[in-house]
């Protein structure tokens, strides 16, 4: 694979990229890699929910090729995903971003298993979206060849990506992982590692606050998410986004938020209250707002 016309120092999309986590944000990574060339390999933890992966990402590349956002076949795209159960899948990967679930201790696990698979040049990512990149890497053998890159939901439709840098990654997976986005043809924003990074931290803010305001009756959700919408040219709603990203994923955020920067993070007792009754926005049918149509 050769770097693309515009961004001819960059380092090149390794030609094999792996997967960890095959559920919406991990199908919708693998899409953006199977997309600009790279063949895929999804690892879940069994068979059915390798099956699930699989076709979340054939969805997804079939509806890349009948917007016509590619200029390849669907049967093209296909051939370059696979998907397994078995963390050896990993073993001739140049790169692995790992996409399970915000937990820390989760995280870390599934991390050093995957970087037992791989080969020393080989550079390993996690797609949080506010966890302690530094403190992730602190587990691992090679440090310096981890970053995190905090891919936005939907992922096919986001043009964001978060290089986050851990006080280990080296300067030239520092390069490296800025041109891989670029690739991606998405534009990249590089922190430092921070409690929510950049995004996480204000988008969670300004959510948390509508909220609020939904909890003492100022204006109704769809009101609140209007007046962003129209009033600050936000493309969605804060409490919409919510509902897309997952509340439940929101209070994990929020927790961990409140836990490293204080009670200004304070989770509202109507997210608690939602996640509690199952409503966990889209995924579930309902959040703030009703998606079962």
């Amino acid at each position: 694979m050769t770097p693309s016309p515009e961004t001819p120092d960059t380092v090149p999309i390794p030609d094999l990229v792996g997967v960890l986590g095959g559920g919406r944000m991990g199908a919708g990574i693998a899409h953006a890699f199977c997309t600009a060339g790279a063949t895929v390999v999804v690892v879940e933890r069994d068979g059915d929910a390798a099956e699930a992966a699989l076709q979340r990402v054939l969805d997804a590349l079939g509806k890349s090729v009948q917007r016509g956002t590619t200029t390849e076949t669907l049967d093209t795209l296909s051939a370059r995903v696979s998907v397994s159960v078995d963390y050896a899948a990993f073993e001739s990967c140049g790169l692995v971003v790992e996409a399970v679930p915000e937990d820390t201790d989760l995280k870390s696990a599934a991390l050093t298993a995957v970087e037992e698979r791989l080969a020393p040049t080989a550079w390993l990512a996690t797609n949080t979206s506010s966890l302690s990149v530094s403190d992730l890497a602190e587990r691992l053998q090679r440090p310096d060849r981890f970053c995190g890159l905090h891919f936005f939901n939907p992922v096919p439709a986001s043009t964001l990506i978060e290089v986050v840098l851990a006080r280990q990654t080296s300067d030239e997976l520092a390069v490296a992982a800025r041109g891989w986005v670029q690739q991606l043809g998405k534009t990249p924003v590089v922190v430092k590692d921070a409690p929510g990074f950049a995004s996480s931290r204000l988008g969670v803010a300004i959510a948390l606050e509508a909220m609020r305001m939904v909890e003492d009756g100022v204006a109704s959700a769809e009101d609140i998410d209007t007046a962003m919408v129209l009033g600050y040219k936000h493309p969605v709603g804060p409490l919409r986004t919510t509902d897309l990203v997952g509340l439940d994923v929101r209070l994990g955020i929020a927790e961990y938020l409140e836990s490293t920067l204080g009670e200004r993070f304070a989770p509202p007792q109507l997210l608690r209250d939602k996640v509690a009754r199952g409503e966990l926005g889209r995924k579930s049918g309902k959040g703030f707002f009703d998606w079962t149509e």
